[in-house]
């Protein structure tokens, strides 16, 4: 074993993939000397301990000479070929420690039919395959096939030997190339002919030490060369993780049911797995299934995933304990943010390309989180310069994906080369879902926050004009005030509401059930009265149809009845208006108005209170609530599912009983806390989210920065936010994202305010807190918004 001592490093090979190795390994306070055969302009200029020998990679002999004269204690191959053609084995007779599998073991990517076989012996699931060693077998059997195929050439192909047919005519004519006229030499003397998966492609890289595998975050590559995913295949055109279409509870199924049966049948057959075992998978309709294994870090998903993990996180020890076979002793830890890659091609690339060109490196824009690495790039007496056809790539890292790409891209401006190509769709579809092609907003379905907004500030001028003694007649607060007092009367503030319930009334309809929007309408109006401090005095609604259905209008207003009960005020009268031909068919509308009072001094928000460092707490919701129903809508449809199937994030309840869960009253517990003067503001999470409706009870000066990492997403918007496949933005501004009410408290007040309400049974987060708001910054600033897809 090697213990504690220092480490000189031989890494082989010279591509992307190595740089990306050698810079995270060169990080570890063990590793002493890295040497890179034969490396890259990177590895040598741009990487500390690192040195370059011209030593080729297949070099067997001379890569073991130069090991022993280095004192070399560890190598780790980077390249298939030297894995496959058994490289472990030549560093094993010296003595020296090889991360990478026997040459038997490697046959697992050296060979189709070897790891297509070993799956069907051990029930991992895969596509439908047939072996051919005979080119007019498989011609027959492509010319009977009543699928789609795709045809794989046996052995190593540099990433290019898979040809995804789309015709007959195309697989019959990859078999001719690849059987007939040998474009990839004997590597297609015999090929696998598979049943053609659709869904996305995912690539778990995974470190195995021939009984512990542990994944790492999972990763989506770009292989063919143009955007859309058109053109041949190449190496890979870039690469993002992690991806949303496999969340932790999908990772678990694939190690269970994937990987550890992989590196358990490997033992059992005799030949343990050592190394990172990359498997490419296809996520179906029925599930993962493996499209192919490698035997190596995988290329660009190395730069992309390496700089993932944590700065505890020692990759040196990690490599050490699988050749030792203690694996499952190391803690390997990720960081919760996004990673993205884009790769920088030279023209005409993958087929014939320039050499030589020089390459001019710029200063990356400021807060770009950033890092090259170099490939076909040489360093050619100081001057950087081309020297193959996947010259150089750029990674970013930030909080959420969308900033990681759009960096990535800023990134790519800074190099310059004659020629230079890369696609520009890279991670195009983590923003898109199965169903829904491009994201979704609530304006889309029908509802534009922002031209409330701009209604709002149309009429002001013309509601100023009513203004009278008692009133302020001005629009944006959560309700209306009246100055009895000044008004002559004496007495507290009156503060009016009112509000209806939206289009959740179709979701009731459709459903049959009318008694739980009648609790929403009550809710909407008086939680916004105690947003103002105010206590609920008395409510009136208005029913209005084409025709009166008795029990359906009785349903509804019994369930008023329960919302004014659980307020505390009373239903002092309404209207039940039937209009004939109004609405269509058996819809109807609801509208509410709910007046209280408060003593004049304890109005809120007190925003001359409000400093910066004071604590945001948020209520928990009871689900959506009553808005952004319109969008739900379109999801349920766009879906294809009925309010009467299974919802998708909750057992044994249907879609509708589900999204019918009534608005939670917050009045009688915020009453309690209000009267000890704890509270200087309550912002109501209603239409408009967190980021429209948090600021309204801000003064200008300040801003709420809002940490969504401190409360878990429900089942119900996990599964919104990914089929509609909202931008975080726009979700924070749909819906309430799980949070009803919130609070500024003072430092020194929230933990007695989160015990007081505690104590009356609702569930309260600290959340954030108040700061200065600076030049061109929202209201409302959320963090750490990569959380968001992490539970997706």
């Amino acid at each position: 074993m090697i213990g504690d001592t220092p480490l000189r490093i031989l890494l082989v090979g010279n591509g992307g993939r190595e740089h990306a190795l050698a810079w995270k390994l060169a990080q570890s306070e063990r590793v002493e000397k890295i040497i890179v055969a034969p490396g890259n302009g990177g590895t040598a200029k741009a990487v500390p301990k690192t040195s370059n020998r011209k030593v080729g990679v297949t070099d067997f002999d001379a890569l073991v000479k130069l090991a022993l004269e280095e004192k070399v204690n560890l190598v780790i191959p980077g390249p298939e070929v030297p894995l496959v053609e058994g490289i472990e084995g030549h560093f094993r007779k010296v003595g020296i420690l090889c991360f990478g599998p026997t040459k038997e073991a490697a046959r697992m990517e050296g060979s189709k039919t070897f790891s297509k076989d070993f799956m069907r012996r051990h029930n991992i699931p895969t596509a439908d395959y047939r072996n051919f060693t005979k080119y007019e077998e498989a011609v027959e059997y492509v010319k009977s096939a009543s699928h789609n195929v795709v045809v794989k050439a046996d052995g190593l192909a540099a990433g290019k030997g898979v040809v995804v047919a789309t015709s007959k005519d195309e697989a019959l004519a990859a078999l001719d190339k690849i059987m007939v006229e040998k474009v990839f030499q004997d590597a297609g003397s015999e090929v696998v002919i598979e049943e053609f998966l659709e869904g996305d492609e995912l690539s778990i890289l995974a470190f195995s030490d021939g009984y512990t595998i542990v994944p790492l975050v999972p990763a989506q590559d770009h292989k063919r060369i143009f955007d859309g995913d058109k053109g041949p295949n190449t190496g890979g055109m870039g690469c993002y993780a992690p991806t949303k279409i496999a969340p932790q509870s999908v990772i678990d199924d694939i190690k269970t049911r994937i990987l550890q049966p992989t590196v358990d049948g490997m033992r059992k057959e005799g030949i343990p797995f050592v190394g990172m075992l990359f498997t490419g998978l296809m996520m179906t309709k029925t599930g993962p299934k493996v499209l192919e294994y490698n035997v190596r870090f995988g290329d660009p998903e190395t730069q992309t995933v390496l700089p993932l993990l944590s700065q505890d996180t020692d990759l040196a020890q990690v490599i050490v304990a699988c050749c030792e076979h203690w694996l499952d002793a190391v803690k390997i830890t990720i960081e919760p943010r996004f990673s993205t890659t884009v790769v920088m091609v030279a023209g005409g690339y993958p087929d014939a390309f320039a050499k030589g060109d020089p390459i001019e490196l710029h200063p990356l824009e400021p807060g770009i989180e950033a890092t090259l690495f170099y490939a076909g790039a040489k360093d050619d007496n100081g001057v950087l310069k081309t020297d193959g056809g996947r010259v150089i790539a750029i990674n970013c890292v930030a909080d959420d994906l969308e900033t990681a790409v759009k960096h990535a891209y800023k990134g790519v401006h800074s190099v310059k080369f004659a020629n230079m190509y890369y696609r520009t769709d890279i991670a195009n579809r983590a923003f898109r879902d199965e169903v829904v092609t491009e994201p979704l907003t609530y304006a889309s379905a029908g509802v534009s926050v922002d031209a409330g907004n701009a209604l709002v500030e149309r009429i002001k001028a013309c509601v100023k004009t009513t203004k009278r003694t008692g009133a302020d007649a001005d629009l944006g607060g959560f309700g209306g005030v009246f100055d009895l007092s000044a008004a002559g009367y004496g007495g507290p503030l009156i503060v009016g509401c009112i509000d209806g319930v939206g289009t959740k009334l179709k979701v009731a309809q459709t459903v049959g059930r009318h008694d739980t929007v009648g609790i929403d309408l009550v809710a909407m109006n008086v939680n916004d009265l105690i947003v103002q401090g105010a206590e609920p005095l008395f409510f009136l609604d208005c029913f209005s149809c084409s025709k009166l259905d008795v029990e359906k209008a009785a349903s509804f207003i019994e369930g008023v009845a329960e919302g004014c009960r659980q307020a505390g005020c009373t239903l002092i009268g309404g209207e039940t208006a039937e209009m004939p031909g109004m609405y269509s068919a058996d819809d109807y509308d609801a509208v509410g108005a709910a007046v209280g009072a408060v003593v004049k001094g304890s109005i809120l928000p007190n925003t001359d209170d409000m400093i910066e460092g004071d604590v945001l707490l948020g209520l928990a919701s009871d689900g959506l609530h009553s808005n952004g129903f319109s969008l739900v809508r379109k999801i349920v449809d766009l879906s294809e599912l009925s309010y009467d199937s299974e919802a998708p994030w909750e057992a044994n309840v249907s879609i509708g009983e589900s999204l019918l869960t009534p608005t939670r009253i917050y009045v009688k517990p915020l009453l309690k806390v209000c009267k000890k003067g704890l509270i200087k503001g309550m912002s109501h999470i209603t239409g408009g989210g967190l980021t429209e409706n948090i600021p309204r009870m801000l003064p200008k000066e300040m801003a709420a920065v809002v940490d969504v990492k401190q409360w878990k997403l429900s089942g119900l918007f996990n599964w919104l936010k990914y089929r509609g496949n909202l931008t975080h933005q726009e979700f924070a501004r749909t819906w309430n994202t799980g949070i009803g009410m919130v609070l500024v408290v003072g430092e020194n007040d929230w933990e007695t305010v989160k015990a007081d309400l505690e104590a009356e049974g609702e569930t309260v987060y600290r959340i954030g807190h108040l700061k200065m708001r600076g030049y061109q910054e929202e209201g409302c600033l959320l963090k750490n918004l990569h959380v968001w897809d992490e539970m997706i």
